[in-house]
């Protein structure tokens, strides 16, 4: 009858022989109301869940449904399994769950999201996956990304080692997107040989939305993860506001760059690896330079939380440093202004940290460019202090790369030099017109 009513709403089903995916039509409160049931996720064993004609899923108290009339049944289970033996024989992909929008579903007795508590919730949430591949799933935390710590990214990093030693293809990694380029930068320098694609996913907009693009995001990213080329850890979201294909990002070359568009991620001073459409089901790879598959997977999954980041902006005192180093900072990476700045105040500050072992990295709040000190005098004195230019890297790339080296390194001259390795494509040597999105130009008018 129902895999996830209980109580109350489950004897309503009963009662009237409905089930999950059957059409019906009700009235409440003198309201007449269509839709097909959904399976429910609330905390109340009263609350009956649909979805209307527009899309959006509404949850219903049963003691307040005078008259219901079944309209279509639904889907029979003898079929969905049957679906389920034909892909029995491909090739499987993981799903590791940390939680995240993607992985949420509306409480609607309290109107609260939270995160899926269980593998078959996660199934649930696309059935249509299971028609690319075997598809195993398994809930690691159920938390919202800005929960997320360091000593997370290394559970993540061995669960998704275990997953690739056991056979899969490839792994997707559902996450929240708030933090999701911390983690994806964490997995990427953890990850030092791998034997599969690891596609990171998240979504804008919840699954009871008509607008979200939960659904496209974690078909493509199945999709990534058990046919594309490539082995290494990216981020795979949409590339454009309407359903039409998914671009896969470089995960130490990304950023969320808007609080809520579908397509808010944006490689930064790179070009996407792919790009996937979701009608189609093919990935055009954008790329040939891509880390390729090896024999064996490898993790070396250290961090070293004791960093900071630093924005600089005008008027910031200098005393932030001797504070920091108070509190036992080993490392800060400054998001400085332009080229890579801060006042020239800073100069004794930093060579005082510089001189008792702290690493201190040099990144540009521009985002988009690279750091480069040599042209103003202000630059050449920050490097004369110790400040070490970090190229092109992303604040939080470089935030997180920084706490994986000084849990492998503490010699300062060894830490600047790791910082400035290019592991895994963090720094991009060369830069193209194509890496910097021209947004809107000519295109907007206002009246």
């Amino acid at each position: 009858m129902s895999e996830t009513y209980a109580g109350k709403a489950l004897d309503f089903l009963k009662k009237f022989n409905l089930q999950e995916g059957d059409t019906i039509e009700l009235t409440k409160n003198g309201l007449i109301l269509k839709g097909i049931i959904m399976p429910s996720y609330s905390s109340s064993d009263d609350i009956l869940v649909i979805k209307l004609d527009n899309g959006y899923n509404i949850g219903i108290s049963v003691d307040s449904i005078s008259e219901v009339k079944l309209i279509k049944r639904g889907e029979k289970r003898e079929e969905k399994k049957t679906e389920e033996k034909a892909v029995k024989d491909k090739s499987e992909v993981i799903i590791i769950s940390t939680g995240g929008t993607i992985v949420s579903k509306i409480e609607y007795d309290t109107g609260a999201v939270r995160p899926a508590l269980t593998t078959e919730e996660i199934l649930k949430f696309m059935p249509e996956i299971n028609e690319i591949a075997k598809i195993d799933a398994k809930v690691l935390f159920s938390i919202l990304s800005e929960n997320m710590k360091p000593e997370y990214w290394i559970k993540i990093a061995n669960e998704v080692k275990n997953a690739l030693d056991k056979g899969a293809k490839g792994v997707v990694v559902a996450h929240g997107t708030d933090t999701m380029a911390y983690t994806a930068s964490a997995l990427a320098f953890s990850l030092k040989s791998l034997t599969g694609p690891v596609v990171m996913v998240g979504s804008q907009r919840s699954s009871d939305r008509p607008s979200s693009d939960a659904p496209i995001n974690l078909l493509t990213s199945v999709l990534v993860a058990k046919d594309a080329p490539f082995a290494e850890v990216t981020v795979n979201m949409h590339g454009e506001s309407s359903d039409t294909y998914t671009l896969v990002h470089r995960g130490v070359k990304v950023r969320k760059m808007h609080t809520s568009r579908r397509d808010a991620f944006q490689s930064v001073n790179d070009i996407p690896l792919a790009k996937v459409y979701y009608r189609e089901r093919k990935i055009e790879i954008l790329r040939d330079d891509y880390i390729r598959k090896k024999d064996a997977n490898e993790v070396d999954a250290k961090f070293d939380p004791n960093v900071f980041l630093l924005k600089y902006y005008p008027g910031l005192s200098p005393d932030i440093i001797d504070y920091l180093m108070n509190k036992g900072v080993k490392g800060i990476i400054v998001e400085g202004t332009g080229l890579g700045h801060t006042s020239s105040e800073f100069y004794n500050a930093f060579k005082k940290a510089t001189k008792d072992g702290i690493f201190v990295g040099m990144t540009s709040q521009c985002l988009f460019g690279r750091v480069n000190m040599n042209v103003y005098t202000t630059g050449r004195l920050l490097q004369e202090a110790g400040v070490v230019p970090l190229e092109d890297m992303l604040p939080e790339t470089a935030l997180v790369k920084l706490m994986w080296v000084l849990a492998h390194e503490t010699d300062l001259d060894k830490v600047k030099e790791l910082m400035l390795t290019n592991f895994v494509g963090e720094i991009n040597p060369i830069h193209v017109p194509e890496m910097y999105p021209r947004w809107y130009h000519d295109r907007i008018r206002l009246q």
